[in-house]
């Protein structure tokens, strides 16, 4: 299966960072190495970092990414003599030499992938994310057993965000792609939808949608049994929710 890798380097050359890249059947996305690229960027599997010359540079940017709320996994290419600067507080979750083989970077990507909790999608069209289940087929979510008792445009939505688990939205891109480029209400109506969804999901779930502060949401991958997330706790700044309250009766329900 390909991986869809965004590589972060300023390099005119690409290629050049990890050359074992160019034999492997993954989809390389080279882009310049700033948060505000990711966003741009569409759904990814894997973020690469090139940390080749500017050790200093690269950890501020590994740093950055896992405070901006980047929940897919970071891998810093790094030179042998630059392994030594690499710490735990670089937040990655792997690290490869530019000389490391194709087979050595395939397995790699692969086993850092599968270690975070990526979404399944079953043969009748479900979505399933830790104990959250969404069944496109027949329009119903169920969390832990219980049915989640959802409005189409709730329903919509948290089937976009589980969709792309661990990417950040803005408010203005969860408005075109879930209430489409005819909809003339403002971004408002996304935080009341995003309310509603966490007072269904409930006090214990709530913080499957999190919120990325002057940015947007995101779905946050349920942990796997045991794991330990990248640079500690997840603490997502919920900023809608600190926000004055809304007049949600100006909002359809739909």
């Amino acid at each position: 299966m390909s991986i869809d890798v965004l590589l972060l380097t300023t390099d005119s050359d690409p290629e050049a960072v990890l050359p074992a890249l160019s034999l492997l059947p993954h989809e390389v996305r080279p882009l310049r190495p700033e948060v505000s690229a990711l966003l741009e960027a569409g759904p990814h599997d894997i973020v690469l970092v090139d940390a080749r010359t500017d050790l200093a540079g690269a950890r501020s940017l590994c740093r950055l990414l896992d405070s901006s709320g980047v929940d897919v996994p970071v891998v810093a290419v790094v030179t042998e003599g630059g392994l030594v600067a690499v710490t735990s507080d670089w937040s990655v979750d792997e690290i490869l030499l530019p000389t490391s083989g194709p087979a050595e970077v395939d397995a790699r990507l692969r086993l850092v992938r599968s270690r975070r909790g990526t979404a399944q999608t079953g043969g009748d069209g479900s979505i399933q994310l830790g104990e959250l289940i969404i069944d496109e087929a027949t329009y119903t979510a169920r969390l832990k057993g219980r049915p989640l008792d959802l409005t189409y445009k709730e329903f919509e939505l948290l089937k976009y965000l589980a969709q792309h688990a661990g990417r950040v939205f803005t408010r203005a891109q969860l408005l075109q792609e879930v209430w489409g480029y005819d909809f003339f209400g403002g971004t408002r109506t996304v935080d009341v939808h995003v309310r509603r969804l966490r007072a269904k999901l409930g006090p214990e779930h709530e913080s499957l949608i999190g919120t990325v502060r002057n940015v947007g949401y995101k779905f946050v991958r349920p942990p796997r049994p045991g794991a330990v997330r990248r640079g500690g706790v997840d603490q997502v700044a919920d900023s809608a929710d600190t926000s004055s309250s809304l007049d949600e009766a100006e909002f359809f329900r739909v």
